[in-house]
């Protein structure tokens, strides 16, 4: 897939407020400062497109991106720690909760993984949550340019052993690097291929 346009449509505080369910979505979740908008933006090739910050708790409200004018990528608030109160994390996961749910038009999502510390509980709750709803996701390990090739297949291989306790087969993954660009074409590619199914 080649991205010839990308338009930011909107950020929505509510489901309710979000652009009608009429194209295919992908959503980018993961912990706070996982590295979600340096992979949207090299994903796009754009360098701004979504806003990154050295703060924790940037993303707050549910951003859509209408790419090639055909699909909706979907930048979500990060989970987990962040610089804010417990009232306004709760929101973010109630908001959260209320679109993962509540979008028929949602095609797969993509859970951001940091491919550089262990498996985190936050991050092994939402893989549970996500599992009991049967809903369609991707793993994307990020930021591994910053590891060995020795480290990354030792940490991937804690994740797989964690997972293994409840799931039957490791979840599809893809290992990324918004600064080397690695995976892009594995993830356009997925998304290409996905939104065959939106068109039948």
């Amino acid at each position: 897939m080649i991205i010839k346009e990308t338009e930011f449509i909107k950020s929505s505080p509510k489901l309710e407020l979000c652009p009608s369910p009429n194209l295919p979505e992908y959503a980018f979740i993961g912990r706070s400062n996982v590295g979600k908008s340096s992979l949207i933006n090299m994903l796009v090739g754009e360098k701004k497109l979504a806003k990154i910050s050295a703060t924790p708790g940037k993303t707050q409200l549910i951003n859509h991106f209408l790419i090639n004018g055909s699909w909706y990528l979907v930048d979500l608030p990060g989970y987990g720690y962040a610089k804010v109160s417990k009232t306004k994390r709760d929101k973010w996961s109630k908001l959260i909760t209320q679109y993962i749910l509540g979008r028929d038009n949602l095609m797969n999502i993509f859970l951001l993984i940091d491919s550089r510390i262990p498996p985190q509980k936050n991050d092994l709750a939402f893989f549970e949550f996500l599992g009991k709803q049967q809903l369609p996701f991707k793993i994307l390990f990020t930021k591994t340019d910053k590891v060995t090739t020795g480290v990354l297949k030792k940490n991937i291989d804690t994740y797989k052993s964690e997972l293994l306790k409840s799931w039957e087969t490791m979840p599809a993954f893809i290992i990324t690097s918004a600064v080397k660009k690695t995976g892009r074409k594995e993830i356009l590619t997925f998304i290409a291929e996905t939104n065959k199914f939106w068109e039948k």
